[in-house]
Parts: structure tokens; sequence; C-alpha cells
């Protein structure tokens, strides 16, 4: 379904070389909804019963249940058996508490997603869309917002999942947890798609070895994990390289050389978030041609001048950036934070959703993660 014109074009390519035609069809299918996501809860599955970690489920309605469980199917988190199983033979009663924190959940995770995500979406799209003829400032902002709207993309579709189980009364795990005010690349793999990087660690790291092997083993081991990750989320060479240099980042974090040289906090997480946002660039370029072209006009340092765009005024450019500083403030001060009264809930809920309505980007753009 994901892989077979991408590996057919990678085999009609090689057989150009030698001047021979590949006769094998390419396929026009549709692809099935959540294919990666549901496909990595079910391995979770089977992993976990034949560890002797879960017994086996005897009930076909509740393993269907926790396989295609309908607020995480598209785009997670990735549950594991241990975790969400045992909550369908659970007596779900209404808590207006879980109610409350549900609500919060979903409401921020769409402030995230139509008011921040969908509004950087407009520069991106055409920055990445018209690579050559963007000038270097252009493109320099364009790979800042998409960093941004990678985020609150993903991670607002994980609010508004884990919200939604929450007002059914079901505990979904955190799949975020702040990524851009990690200190190094470590620590924003355990804090970025977390349900994905622990799935990855226990059933691909560790059983290669993970870091109780030779040194050199380990790195590799690193490099299989993150080239397979990039693998996973899409048949394309520009993923693959994404994944395979966050590896090389990982490698160089462990050889802890960088954490010989004493810097503050906020110049590690500067750091990290500028490698990050340079790795995003092939995450996403259209192929690897497009990735380079950019990198190239960045350090074309003559080709900066003012930022133009056909699609977006400077108010608009200007009132993005605020939206970026909204969100960090609110993550860094007011992280988690749950109004306790009624009467000020529902004040708030009826505001924050006109707040949405006022300055929500309504273009029917689909969640990123969705393509995976």
């Amino acid at each position: 379904f994901k892989y077979w014109n991408f590996l057919n074009t990678n085999l009609t390519q090689i057989l150009n070389i030698f001047e021979v035609e590949n006769n094998v069809p390419f396929l026009h299918i549709l692809l099935p909804i959540g294919l990666s996501f549901h496909t990595f809860q079910a391995m979770s599955y089977t992993i976990e019963v034949y560890r002797g970690n879960k017994k086996a489920e005897k009930h076909f309605g509740i393993y269907s249940l926790y396989v295609m469980f309908f607020p995480q199917l598209v785009a997670g988190p990735i549950e594991r058996p241990q975790n969400l199983l045992h909550q369908f033979y659970e007596k779900h009663n209404f808590n207006f508490e879980k109610f409350k924190a549900g609500i919060h959940l979903i409401l921020w995770g769409f402030f995230k997603k139509v008011v921040i995500a969908d509004r950087l979406a407009i520069f991106v799209n055409e920055a990445y869309g018209n690579v050559n003829t963007q000038n270097s400032s252009n493109l320099l902002l364009a790979i800042l917002f998409f960093s941004f709207q990678i985020y609150c993309d993903f991670s607002g579709y994980s609010d508004i999942a884990i919200g939604i189980a929450k007002i059914l009364g079901f505990d979904l795990m955190k799949n975020f947890d702040r990524p851009y005010f990690s200190q190094n690349i470590t620590e924003f793999w355990r804090r970025w798609h977390i349900s994905l990087s622990t799935w990855f660690k226990d059933y691909l790291y560790i059983p290669l070895g993970g870091n109780r092997v030779t040194k050199h083993r380990s790195y590799l081991n690193i490099l299989i994990v993150f080239i397979i990750s990039g693998i996973w989320h899409g048949a394309n060479w520009t993923f693959i390289f994404w994944g395979f240099l966050h590896g090389l980042y990982l490698i160089f974090d462990s050889i802890k050389i960088v954490n010989k040289i004493i810097f503050p906090k906020s110049i590690k997480i500067i750091i990290t978030f500028i490698l990050v946002s340079f790795a995003w660039i092939f995450f996403r370029a259209e192929n690897i041609d497009i990735a380079f072209t950019i990198i190239k006009k960045l350090f074309s340092f003559e080709s900066y001048s003012n930022i133009k765009s056909l699609k977006m005024n400077n108010n608009e450019i200007y009132f993005s950036l605020l939206l970026i500083v909204i969100l960090i403030m609110k993550e860094y001060f007011i992280n988690n934070i749950i109004i306790i009264d009624r009467k000020i809930f529902y004040i708030f809920s009826a505001f924050f959703i006109f707040i949405i309505y006022l300055f929500g980007v309504f273009n029917e753009a689909q969640f990123i993660y969705f393509q995976f």
C-alpha cells in the first residue's frame, strides 16, 4: 500500500542505467486510513503477548477496539495493550473533572491546529512550493514557521484525541512534552512523539542490543532505528535522510563532546532547536533536490533581502510571529492548568471557541500526519 510505488520508482531508475525497461506496474490504490499507526499498535499487542508481558485477548471485539480506537486511530498516540485493553472492560461513568480536562485539551488542540498551524502553513506552502523564486530570508522564515507548524499540527491532533478519549473516560498516553524546550537531541526525542520514540526504543533499539554492546555497534543501532523511523514516516528519500540526520545527531550526543562545553540552558535550547529545524527541511521538502536547493540558498548570504509573500502581508506575518510567542509563553508559564470553577469554565470555553472562530484559518487543511 505505502511503499510499492517508491520501490518500483527506484527500481526503474536503476534499470534505466543499464538501459533495461521496467515492466513492473505501478499501483493506483487508496491508502487505508491510519495504516502506520494501527499497524504499530497491533504489533505492540503481538510483541507484548509473545514476550509474556500481556495475556492474549480472547474477545475479538475488545481486541478490535484496541487496534482501531477511533480518537487516536489516524495519528496516534500509539498505545500499548497494558495501558488500553483493560480500560475497555471498565465501566466509565460521566466525570465532570475528566470532561473539563478533555474540553481544555480539545480547545487547545484546535487552537494550535487552525489558528497557528494552518496560518503558518500559508507561508510555508508558498515558500516550499516555489523554492527557486524565494530569497534566503523567505526560506529562513519558512523553516522557522514549519518547525512550529508541524508541532502545532501534530500535537494539536494528539491533544484532541487525548481530550476526546478523556471525555469518554479513557486515559491515553501523553504524546508531546514541550519538545522545543529540550537542551539536546536526546531530550528532544524523549519529548517529541513519545509514543513512537518509545515504540522504536522498546521494540527495535533494545532488541538490537541498545547501548549494551560496543560503542560502534550502539552507533549503528541508533542509525538503523532512525533510518527505519524515517521510512515509517513516508516513502521518500527525504524522510530517510531526515532519519539519518537525526541518527547522526544522537550519535554526536552520545559521544558527549558538547556536554563538556559549558553553555547556558537557553543557548542549549536554541542550538537544539536550530538542529531540529534544519532537519525539518528534509521532512518538508518534496524531494532531496529541493531540500539541498534550500540549504544552498540559506548559505548564499548575498540573497538575503526583505521578506516578500504573495499570500501573506506584513501584518499577517507579524501576527503569525506573535502567535508563536503566545504558544511559547503558554507552554513555558501556564502548562496544564485546569479551571476549577464551573461558571468560569463555561465562560472560558465559549470565549476560546469564539477566538478560534475569529482567528482560525478554515481552508480544509488536513492534519500533516494523516499522510503517514
